[in-house]
């Protein structure tokens, strides 16, 4: 029997219990988290391609695990997407897809190895989460932004009730240079009854 990873994924408490977590899970990452009705990764983009019309923007997709939430960008038409993730192994089975422009190896607890600007839109698709990134990666993404880029990221039902990720999202918004855009709770993982909310935040100084 496939070993069921994702009722204790959010639970994991430290980066080096992530990274072997998923180094674990890679390999049936997908089939588990398919079976599971996944739909973040399609609001997300679909939610990015409301607020955003040049489909040729560099995407960084912080987290990007095995490549399914670029494939629900590349399907909403955006072409130019760069992944990072905390898995060699969950980067294997993204590199198989050819979706992605490049791919690296990152630490979600220190994810700023690139410089300002860099990105013309920064995604994080069931990231930002309680076992996952923390609270401060809300401020520290939108701050790498380029000017007048998007920030498109999702807070899940088991964030939102943590009490610590919502009020991030807040203290970003009362700054001068964040433009909400879009902020929509749906559907995250239907078949174990999860939502989220979908932000998209624009950085306009």
């Amino acid at each position: 029997m496939t070993k069921a990873f994702l009722k204790n994924s959010y639970v994991l408490n430290s980066v080096d219990n992530t990274r072997d977590y998923y180094r674990d899970w890679a390999a049936s990452y997908d089939e588990e988290i398919t079976e599971n009705g996944y739909q973040t990764p399609k609001r997300c983009a679909e939610a990015l391609a409301r607020h955003q019309e040049n489909k040729s923007v560099s995407i960084l997709d912080i987290g990007c695990g095995t490549g399914l939430s670029g494939m629900a960008f590349r399907a909403e038409g955006f072409n130019n997407l760069h992944g990072n993730d905390l898995s060699q192994e969950m980067l294997d089975v993204a590199a198989t897809r050819s979706i992605y422009q490049t791919l690296s190896l990152a630490d979600l607890h220190n994810p700023l190895d690139f410089d300002t600007g860099a990105y013309d839109v920064i995604a994080a698709v069931g990231v930002i989460s309680v076992g996952h990134a923390p609270p401060s990666t809300i401020a520290q993404m939108f701050g790498k932004l380029a000017q007048d880029g998007i920030f498109v990221f999702s807070i899940n039902d088991a964030s939102i009730a943590d009490g610590t990720f919502v009020p991030a999202v807040e203290q970003l918004l009362a700054s001068e240079n964040a433009l909400l855009c879009e902020a929509h709770y749906g559907e995250h993982l239907p078949k174990i009854g999860m939502k989220s909310t979908v932000y998209v935040i624009k950085k306009t100084a």
